[in-house]
């Protein structure tokens, strides 16, 4: 199992990738008065028919052929359940896919949410090609982050350029600590 819930959304976001995805959404909300953390992963890619989506959460289904079975999704649905929460999966074929894993935010059983700006930094970094829209919702509060709008500001200058990464990191790290910061006020 992994151990911490960021490279679940990693191997999700391969999924999604894979599937020729062009446009991925990510979105980690806590909700504390709720006491719900979610994660959303959508994408407009291949998407899956309803068989396939019922075997996805099974282990010893996969669609690659470099390994027989597939873990990403059954162990980050594990995950969820351990905390209380669950995981769905939503996709029509050509159209997309939408997966939605809910945990108990103070649940003893909760992996951490681990480095997911340092998951975003990589997702654009091996897959510039791809855009992709971040979003930290705390308590109602957020940082979005959408590369088509740096693509607009920054021309050709293409977005795994180690002057483009640096800045996207610093921007992450800013953004969300000034969002923890503020949660940490209230």
């Amino acid at each position: 199992m992994m151990q911490e819930l960021s490279l679940n959304v990693l191997d999700v976001a391969e999924n999604s990738v894979r599937a020729n995805a062009t446009l991925i959404h990510i979105l980690v909300e806590e909700d504390t008065a709720a006491d719900r953390l979610t994660i959303v992963i959508r994408d407009n890619g291949k998407g899956m028919t309803q068989e396939q989506v019922q075997t996805v959460i099974d282990p010893f289904y996969t669609t690659r052929t470099t390994r027989k079975v597939g873990l990403g999704v059954p162990f980050f649905r594990m995950a969820a359940q351990l905390s209380g929460g669950d995981l769905t999966i939503q996709s029509a074929v050509g159209e997309g896919t939408t997966v939605t894993a809910v945990f108990g935010l103070s649940s003893i059983d909760r992996m951490p949410l681990g480095d997911m700006n340092g998951t975003i930094s990589t997702l654009v970094q091996c897959n510039p090609q791809i855009d992709w829209v971040y979003t930290r919702r705390l308590d109602g509060r957020e940082l979005v982050m959408d590369t088509r709008q740096f693509r607009e500001i920054l021309g050709e200058v293409p977005l795994d350029s180690p002057e483009v990464l640096q800045f996207l990191g610093e921007y992450l790290r800013e953004n969300t600590a000034e969002l923890l910061a503020e949660k940490s006020d209230s």
